[in-house]
């Protein structure tokens, strides 16, 4: 059920989501300064932290701020945390596909755990401008420059015809509360046309990977993937030390063609 301050809100969205795919303003890369060390952590989350360096051959700070280092580190420990609890082999994909990937600051986390021959990042609302006056596509640009074989495409995936070894979903809309906080209008709630993609474009033997907000939303999002054809092999709904922080503990999951 939907209210109607939800609708005004929603209308309200699609007003500001229309101008700023209409307008698509740009004021070119945007390039994060690098952090080159991170500040202290907990003990905890620095010898995380340091495992997954050491792992995945990567120290985000070298290129990223100290905030996108750390989320991207957070990441890569969901990711890996995922895989391991599923008991799954880590593939090493021809195309790694992510849905809804804002402006995709994480590129770099997806690269270093799939190992893609190519990734492509897709995301409705690629215009959003910030408050510095640059714009999605304008981030994108800049978190992509060092990677040839990296994407960034303003589409709705709902419609997109994009096959994939690897699709990949980092908290997907599957409530009007969760499309609303994101300031995005609800015509562009579509669980079920946006699962059903997922799984016309999984590659046989391919392998959906999900993250969502706490376990009623991923209840949520199960019953959508498994009305789509999928089944579940797995997942980790035990947050690491990474994602402490968080209100609703991260909930990976794995799933394949039923």
């Amino acid at each position: 059920m939907v209210s109607w301050s939800q609708r005004v809100r929603s209308l309200r969205h699609r007003f500001w989501f229309g101008f700023s795919e209409r307008v698509r303003w740009s004021r070119g890369a945007y390039y994060e300064s690098p952090a080159r060390v991170l500040p202290p952590r907990p003990p905890a989350e620095a010898e995380r932290i340091a495992a997954l360096s050491s792992r995945y051959q990567v120290k985000f700070e070298l290129t990223l701020n100290a905030a996108t280092s750390l989320n991207n580190y957070e990441y890569l420990d969901i990711l890996d945390r995922c895989w391991a609890a599923a008991g799954a082999p880590r593939p090493c994909a021809g195309t790694v596909c992510d849905v809804g990937c804002a402006n995709f600051w994480y590129a770099a986390t997806l690269r270093a755990f799939f190992r893609p021959q190519r990734l492509v990042g897709i995301e409705v609302e690629g215009h959003r401008l910030y408050r510095d006056g640059h714009t999605r596509v304008d981030y994108a640009a800049g978190y992509l420059a060092g990677f040839p074989d990296a994407e960034f495409r303003v589409a709705d995936y709902a419609a997109s015809v994009l096959p994939a070894e690897v699709i990949s979903a980092w908290f997907p809309f599957v409530t009007p509360q969760a499309i609303l906080a994101w300031r995005l209008p609800l015509s562009l709630l579509a669980p079920a046309r946006l699962f059903a993609r997922v799984r016309e474009n999984l590659e046989p033997g391919g392998v959906f990977f999900m993250v969502n907000h706490g376990h009623e939303e991923a209840a949520i999002a199960a019953d959508c993937c498994k009305a789509a054809g999928l089944s579940c092999r797995g997942g980790e709904a035990r947050p690491g030390p990474l994602s402490a922080a968080r209100a609703l503990p991260p909930v990976g999951s794995l799933w394949q063609a039923a």
